[in-house]
């Protein structure tokens, strides 16, 4: 039956066979078993080589949104709770979105990369500038009538005030936002915090465009504008789209936990200890989405080469990291609850709820480490709408109703909110688990040709 799917790309696609070497697609030569000890010290070694630069400039990213809300904390519980309501409400609606279509370059970076179609990296990024720049104009309109729109859902009017003016002052933020998604994958007082953002962002555009341009590893991928790149979009677009729903789908599910916080009996309370909850598990998840991207570069790189085995491997040595790192991240986020808070603000009431929501904080970062490294096996792999319909099931008709239970019926408050949104990153942990574990690599590894010969073939025409 494998032989004659595969038979199947190989009539649809009759150049591939031209590709074919040393016997790389022959099923006959597939070994049993994944890989021996020295292999999988090999491919430890390549992760952490890719994963170590990822996950520090994923800090330092993330660093800009974490010190405006720990500034904007110490002023007081409205300003922490209006600038937490904010961000949120640009994370749903914007980066979110961003970063979900710039993901799309995963796959198609990676397995043009993998496939020595080293000119198609450049091309590639020019569709997604092009998409995401564009679509930077109805994300900003949305964020000027923030303020209205917070009211409208029922938020405290006060809090919708301020919310809304640090929501318009982001709005010069998203288009370098969105340029970074792109440009990372070629080669790899209120309206104050808001404004520093945008101007980091800026910054970090002209840096890695200047990096581009003359760093002599980019001297392959990089091959300067061309015509090609602002054609045939609809290929970009039908990876990008749904990439886009399957980060946003996670995102707004814990994004509407902020939501929920500010119609609870205590609104300033419920909405800073949130907000401080999301910015922890925000800056812990720093790790399994570098350790995500790596896994998604290698096993994009390694079905693009044809080497399902190597893909294989990949996709569980990054599972055992994120199983050592939730551990040990867990472990510590207990240990320190009862002084973590301090970072974000001065209130003793604020610190001492967050301590007690702590250890359910903890179980739900170490589930998003273990779904964060299989949302990278899929992107690798190209499993997009897969993904999606993934998320879809556990959070919103799983983790989302839990959560509304949980706190509006049974009265848990802050800890309801987590717990149910916990159960929906557990199933959305265990169903892509299953997928990775059933995957057929070698099948897997055609698609990846054809994928890269009809990006190559349409950039041609």
């Amino acid at each position: 039956m494998i032989t004659e799917r595969n038979s199947e790309f190989l009539l649809e696609f009759p150049l591939l066979s031209n590709n074919i070497e040393n016997g790389s697609w022959n099923l006959k030569n597939r070994k049993t078993g994944c890989c021996d000890i020295a292999e999988a010290i090999e491919e430890l070694k390549k992760q952490l080589e890719l994963a170590g630069p990822l996950v520090l400039v994923s800090f330092l990213q993330y660093f800009l949104q974490m010190i405006s809300i720990m500034f904007v904390g110490h002023l007081g519980e409205l300003s922490l709770s209006s600038a937490s309501l904010a961000t949120s409400f640009a994370g749903v609606t914007g980066f979110s979105f961003m970063l979900g279509m710039g993901s799309a370059l995963e796959t198609l970076c990676g397995q043009a990369y993998g496939a020595k179609q080293y000119h198609m990296l450049g091309i590639h990024m020019q569709r997604g500038m092009l998409v995401l720049v564009a679509i930077g104009i109805p994300i900003s309109i949305i964020w000027s009538f923030a303020g209205h729109i917070f009211a409208f859902c029922g938020q405290d009017m006060e809090i919708s005030i301020h919310a809304g003016l640090y929501a318009r002052w982001l709005i010069p933020s998203i288009f370098p936002y969105g340029l970074l998604q792109c440009q990372q994958r070629l080669g790899m007082g209120n309206k104050g915090a808001a404004l520093c953002n945008a101007i980091s962002y800026w910054i970090n555009v002209l840096i890695l465009a200047l990096y581009i341009r003359f760093a002599s590893s980019c001297k392959k991928t990089w091959t300067g504008f061309s015509k090609e790149g602002a054609r045939n979009l609809q290929s970009f677009l039908s990876l990008a789209i749904p990439s886009a729903l399957m980060v946003c789908l996670e995102q707004w599910s814990y994004e509407f936990l902020v939501l929920m916080s500010g119609m609870l009996a205590n609104p300033k309370l419920e909405t800073s200890m949130m907000a401080i909850s999301l910015s922890t598990s925000s800056l812990v998840f720093r790790i399994p989405f570098g350790f995500g991207s790596a896994v998604s570069t290698r096993i994009s790189n390694e079905l693009g080469a044809g080497r399902p085995k190597a893909a294989k491997l990949a996709a569980h040595v990054v599972l055992l990291l994120a199983v050592l790192e939730g551990l040990l991240l867990s472990g510590i986020a207990v240990a320190a609850r009862n002084v973590w808070g301090y970072i974000y603000t001065n209130e003793d009431e604020v610190v001492k709820y967050l301590a007690a929501i702590m250890p359910v904080l903890a179980l739900s970062n170490f589930m998003d480490g273990i779904q964060g490294v299989l949302s990278g096996t899929a992107r690798g792999c190209g499993w997009q709408k897969l993904g999606a319909l993934v998320n879809l099931g556990a959070y919103y008709l799983v983790g989302l109703p839990c959560a509304v239970i949980l706190t509006f019926v049974f009265h848990l408050g802050g800890k309801g909110l987590w717990t149910g949104i916990i159960s929906g990153s557990g199933l959305q942990a265990l169903l892509l688990l299953l997928i990775t574990l059933r995957t057929n690599w070698e099948l897997q590894a055609m698609k990846a040709k054809c994928r890269v010969q009809v990006s190559e073939t349409a950039a041609v025409s």
